[in-house]
């Protein structure tokens, strides 16, 4: 396969400075991308500022040879998510990628969790996917033309402890991307969740000495496929850990139909009810929403 390039292209990326995001930045430059290093440099609270990452991550796109500017708004805010995308049109005149990678982590357990922590991780992490993709997603599509990457987790997928508002705000940010996806298609804008895996900062606190290797770098390549115009897929997750690539998907057992329930038979058929030998597996583009009504009217329709 010929290489993959961005030549010609803009990208945004939040949360650029630090982590996955500044090796999704550094790959897209190598590769010829104009990129937005998106990074306020807070602290993994979400506290403070620091100009030095995003500038720092500039610096060695340029010195690379590569084509780079830094923006140090903070996705918490509508404004700052106008502002980010602003920039790109400020420094480039355009935007094709969109790569929300921004983050911070306030772990807690659920009968502990403050209501300002619970507010201030989904601020960054779903809200602020919005606060990008709002302002972004009307000049892709006038363009006809865009790729957004938005981050989910296992943590979404999955659940985890001490961790209530890092799953809800994850979980969220896969409905978000299906609609991006659903209301982007006629006009050539793709979207997909990235659901990474890698020894950064996010880790602080677990021991990692018997991981295998899960540098940033691993797991960028996903990122920049789904970013490329060559990308094939939209509405989809993609999980990138340790050097795996795999595709993460909803699903829906055919589940039973009876005219009526009581309480008891539901227990009674949960077997049934649970079978997952013959899944539906229904593509969020182009109708995944009206074929999951359909399917299931059609099995009222047979009895």
């Amino acid at each position: 396969m010929a290489e993959l390039r961005f030549d010609g292209r803009v990208a945004v990326i939040t949360g650029a400075g630090r982590g996955l995001g500044r090796a999704y930045a550094l790959l897209l430059a190598s590769k010829g991308a104009k990129v937005v290093v998106n990074d306020p440099g807070v602290s993994l609270r979400g506290e403070g500022g620091d100009t030095g990452p995003a500038e720092g991550v500039v610096k060695e796109i340029a010195a690379a040879g590569g084509q780079a500017a830094a923006c140090t708004e903070s996705v918490a805010t509508a404004e700052g998510g106008r502002a980010v995308i602003e920039s790109a049109l400020d420094h480039y005149g355009r935007i094709d990628v969109l790569v929300h990678n921004a983050g911070i982590h306030r772990p807690a357990p659920l009968a502990e969790m403050t209501y300002e922590d619970f507010e201030a991780v989904l601020d960054v992490h779903l809200r602020g996917a919005f606060h990008v993709v709002r302002p972004a997603f009307p000049l892709m599509c006038e363009a006809g033309y865009g790729r957004v990457v938005l981050t989910s987790s296992i943590g979404g997928l999955y659940g985890n402890h001490k961790v209530a508002n890092y799953a809800a705000a994850k979980a969220g940010v896969i409905g978000l991307s299906h609609v991006v996806a659903l209301e982007g298609a006629a006009a050539g804008v793709k979207c997909n969740v990235i659901v990474p895996g890698a020894r950064t900062r996010m880790a602080e606190g677990i021991d990692t000495s018997a991981y295998p290797p899960m540098d940033p770098e691993l797991a960028a390549p996903a990122v920049g496929w789904l970013a490329h115009e060559s990308c094939s897929i939209t509405g989809e997750m993609l999980v990138s850990i340790a050097g795996r690539v795999a595709r993460a998907f909803i699903a829906e057992t055919p589940g039973v139909h009876r005219p009526s329930w009581t309480i008891e038979q539901v227990g009674e058929q949960l077997g049934a009810v649970r079978d997952t030998g013959d899944p539906w597996i229904l593509p969020i583009v182009p109708s995944a929403h009206n074929d999951h009504i359909r399917d299931s009217f059609a099995m009222a329709a047979k009895d």
